[in-house]
């Protein structure tokens, strides 16, 4: 059985939601119980990654067996990388060594891609088994998880695919947990929905928070206001390097006293006090001297309160930041083969 503090750590840990809890008490008592994330191999990976890479290694650490879906023909249909197969495929390899460099347990968590089992005639069955038990209208709704309105699905019919065969790739792949940001979530109730229907188990859902992007646009819809690696501007990647990770955190919104839909608030809670023991804020004497938290809530308090400026919270953040993404940077620096294939790929959104 895994300690209590892995076990608090899997339900508190960069979680917005669990859904059950109670559900997922059960599923850590089983012997090998299992979990899977899907991913469209898409462009380079950003920072809000070490939050599902957080809870990969959480999970696993309470005994699950994880998968990591290179969703590469989901990828075809939501129009990445210009439907380039080729680009596509050559982006899921760079993106295994992402998850490596970010210290999954590579002995309990393999890779797969949708081309794997997508010839399998079982499969196609389960997908039309899932659509005769979901209404248009309920698929339609579920178009979010491309980024997408229901609309589009009017303009290409194979968007309507994509919420069933996700659907299908839960049941296919036989886990216990369906882990997702937040975006997921209809993805995965239409799951939990359809399952008995079919006579199946409905997943657990664990859903991540989804980290505002730098610049703070649209932030009256979370999903649109997201980091996302189209939005360079927006998005911290894994492996940029330390001055670039500074000039972006120094140019990032970040109101005074206000938390909501401030991103490097955001990476403060999601990211760094999930990785580092203190968040350590060097500043002048003159301003305070040199402060250290230890956790997110006395960070917030102090932000709020006004006595700790933006401009020192972004410098604790770029420093704690540059900290978490050394290892990354290495890892890279040591196996540059793959990021090298998705340098200079258009990504599109």
């Amino acid at each position: 059985m895994p300690s209590e503090k892995d076990l608090e750590a899997l339900k508190t840990r960069a979680v917005a939601e669990i859904i059950t809890r109670e559900e997922l008490e059960q599923a850590v008592k089983k012997p090998d119980p299992t979990g899977y994330i899907g991913f469209e191999p898409s462009g380079k990976a950003h920072i809000a990654w070490l939050m599902m890479a957080d809870k990969i290694i959480d999970l696993t650490r309470c005994g699950f067996r994880m998968t990591i879906l290179m969703a590469d023909w989901h990828a075809f249909i939501n129009d990445k990388l210009g439907g380039d197969m080729v680009k596509i495929r050559k982006c899921g390899k760079y993106m295994e060594d992402c998850f490596t460099a970010m210290g999954i347990d590579t002995e309990r968590t393999k890779f797969i891609y949708f081309t794997d089992y997508m010839s399998d005639p079982k499969y196609w069955e389960l997908v039309l088994r899932v659509a005769k038990a979901s209404t248009l209208s309920r698929v339609k709704r579920a178009l979010t998880i491309l980024g997408r309105h229901e609309a589009d699905g009017d303009q290409d019919t194979s968007k309507l695919m994509y919420p069933l065969i996700q659907v299908a790739d839960i049941f296919h792949l036989k886990v216990d947990v369906a882990l997702g940001g937040l975006d997921q979530r209809h993805a995965h109730m239409l799951a939990r929905d359809v399952a008995p229907k079919l006579g199946l188990k409905p997943p657990i859902a664990i859903h991540t928070p989804l980290n505002a992007g730098l610049q703070g646009a649209g932030r009256m819809d979370p999903s649109e206001a997201k980091m996302s690696k189209s939005k360079p501007e927006s998005a911290i990647f894994l492996h940029d390097p330390a001055d670039e990770v500074n000039r972006k955190i120094k140019n990032a919104f970040c109101p005074e006293k206000v938390v909501e839909g401030n991103p490097v608030m955001d990476i403060a809670r999601n990211i760094l006090f999930s990785r580092l023991p203190v968040l350590s804020i060097k500043r002048p004497a003159k301003f305070g001297g040199d402060v250290q938290f230890d956790s997110y809530a006395d960070l917030e308090k102090a932000f709020v309160d006004g006595k700790l400026h933006p401009a020192d919270l972004k410098k604790g953040v770029s420093d704690g930041l540059n900290q978490v993404l050394g290892p990354i940077r290495e890892y890279f620096e040591k196996h540059p083969e793959n990021l090298k294939e998705v340098e200079g790929l258009k990504v599109t959104r």
